[in-house]
């Protein structure tokens, strides 16, 4: 069974920096898309950053020139650093990634528990 474990997450002040991580684990054989998203109170979750396997990068328009994604294929890791950070940036930030546990086969959506971020004006 594939787990996702974020870390990083916590209490900043506006203008500072956070570097986000996620750690797969389990039965790999691949990973496809890896992407951070975030969820505030009273709001949907929404997509932060993607990144493909072969380095393809989509950011939402709210953080482009703020946040930069990347990974580390070898591995199994995310990472999402996070700087001029903002009060709006406040969120639970959600690791997710298409994994493939077995050749020939399709990938499965796996999520992380969830890491708080908090920015404070």
């Amino acid at each position: 069974q594939v787990q996702l474990v974020e870390s990083g997450g916590g209490l900043v002040q506006a203008g500072g920096s956070l570097r986000l991580s996620c750690a797969a684990s389990g039965r790999i054989f691949s990973m496809n898309a890896m992407a951070w998203y975030r969820q505030a109170p009273g709001k949907q979750r929404e997509l932060v950053a993607a990144i493909s396997n072969g380095g393809y990068t989509n950011y939402a328009d709210s953080v482009k020139g703020r946040f930069t994604i990347s990974r580390d294929n070898a591995k199994n890791t995310v990472h999402l650093q996070m700087n001029s950070l903002k009060p709006e940036d406040t969120a639970v930030y959600y690791c997710n990634a298409a994994i493939v546990e077995r050749p020939y086969r399709g990938s499965i959506d796996c999520w992380g528990q969830g890491t708080q971020v908090t920015v404070s004006s």
